[in-house]
């Protein structure tokens, strides 16, 4: 099954491994480090008079909860090395690049810049394309981040999710194929997810192109509040499987995802304090 937290707490707000809502708020409350894991930048907002200075970048790179190493033998460090200081440092100096350049980006958040995506009332025509890809790219991994752990920590998905799963697909394994099928099945660069639908508070599974993702509502296919999402770009395992995209991810799915804690049934958006 899919890869959760091995010990169950009795308070589930009180898990520093977020998804569902915590994790769809743009990760402003970064999960906190682990040993060996690189230092990475909080993200800070200075304010004056109620507006954000541009003495501090608006957005910055989230730590990860675990070792470049705890995915071993499914991903491995280099790669999530490479994915994770690289690939992801690029969109987050991206925006960063694109806010000093619009600073009327500065007034929405990770979250309502992704949910703006395509209304030019809100964002401007010329750095509509930077934001879809850059703020997407930086809202999809900060997520993904957060839905990755140890493959030694399985012992299947919560019973909330496990219902709200056999009452949307049939069984966990049909949902899984349905999900490894939009993984594998995605056409070029890309990402599957697992969310669930504003209006019928059901389970369904979509694909996006590049870096969109389905809080997108007016690009997207399939708009839904996600609870799980898989890389699909080459960057995220070339390095180990080279053109076998459904062997990563099948063993992605199986080892590393998680779905351990309760998912929302609406997307609640944060701004820092």
């Amino acid at each position: 099954p899919l890869a959760p937290r091995a010990k169950e707490e009795a308070n589930p707000s009180q898990h520093t491994r977020t998804t569902g809502t915590a994790a769809a708020t743009e990760l402003s409350a970064v999960a906190p480090r682990s040993k060996g894991s690189r230092e990475a930048p909080t993200r800070k907002r200075s304010k004056v008079e109620g507006k954000q200075s541009m003495s501090a970048p608006a957005f910055s790179l989230p730590a990860l909860h675990y070792d470049y190493s705890a995915l071993e033998p499914h991903i491995d460090a280099t790669t999530m090395t490479i994915h994770h200081t690289k690939h992801h440092n690029t969109y987050v100096n991206n925006m960063n690049a694109v806010c000093q350049k619009d600073a009327s980006l500065l007034s929405l958040d990770l979250v309502a810049l992704n949910q703006k995506v395509g209304d030019t009332s809100a964002i401007s025509a010329d750095v509509m394309t930077t934001v879809r890809n850059n703020g997407g790219g930086h809202w999809n991994h900060s997520f993904f981040w957060t839905v990755l752990g140890k493959p030694a920590d399985n012992n299947g998905p919560s019973a909330e999710v496990k219902g709200a799963i056999d009452a949307a697909f049939g069984s966990f394994d049909q949902m899984q194929s349905a999900f490894n099928a939009a993984a594998a099945g995605r056409f070029g660069s890309g990402w599957a997810w697992l969310g669930v639908d504003a209006a019928s508070k059901g389970l369904v599974i979509t694909s996006t192109p590049n870096q969109d993702n389905p809080l997108m509502t007016a690009v997207v296919d399939k708009p839904c509040i996600p609870i799980l999402g898989l890389d699909v770009w080459e960057h995220a395992y070339y390095l180990k499987y080279q053109n076998k995209r459904p062997e990563y991810v099948a063993l992605s799915t199986l080892k590393t995802l998680s779905l351990s804690l309760p998912f929302p049934f609406a997307l609640r958006s944060e701004k820092d304090q």
